[in-house]
């Protein structure tokens, strides 16, 4: 069966991984993925992003994070928009995750923006995900 949310497959991949207390995960990589893990490591929630190709297929692997090597760093993950739904807000709607302790990711026309950034650029577009 072709897959039509890559974003939902790749979030999914990691809400898994994380439950099962995985110390690394292996997802196919899409543009919009890289983006996603990256902010994810800037953010905090992952501790390593690597992208590699095998024959014409790319994959990424990210090398999850516990807190005192038992707590998941990541304890939500939930895809907001959706391609039946999707979800557009404002720079000043844009929602503050856990009250500002989580992270709401954004697609904008300056790209791919964590929820604090597109804030101070002054940018909205669509709601991606929220993690915590």
């Amino acid at each position: 069966m072709p897959c039509t949310d890559f974003i939902g497959d790749f979030l999914t991949v990691i809400r898994n991984a994380s439950k099962a207390r995985k110390e690394k995960v292996t997802a196919h990589a899409s543009n919009m993925a890289i983006k996603i893990a990256e902010i994810l490591k800037e953010e905090g929630f992952v501790e390593n992003v690597k992208v590699f190709t095998e024959g014409k297929k790319r994959s990424i692997r990210l090398h999850l994070k516990y807190i005192h090597g038992r707590k998941p760093a990541i304890q939500g993950l939930q895809r907001i928009s959706t391609p039946g739904r999707r979800w557009y807000v404002g720079s000043e709607e844009i929602p503050r995750v856990q009250g500002g302790l989580g992270v709401a990711i954004v697609s904008t026309s300056k790209g791919v923006l964590a929820d604090a950034k597109a804030r101070q650029m002054n940018l909205g577009g669509e709601l991606i995900c929220k993690v915590w």
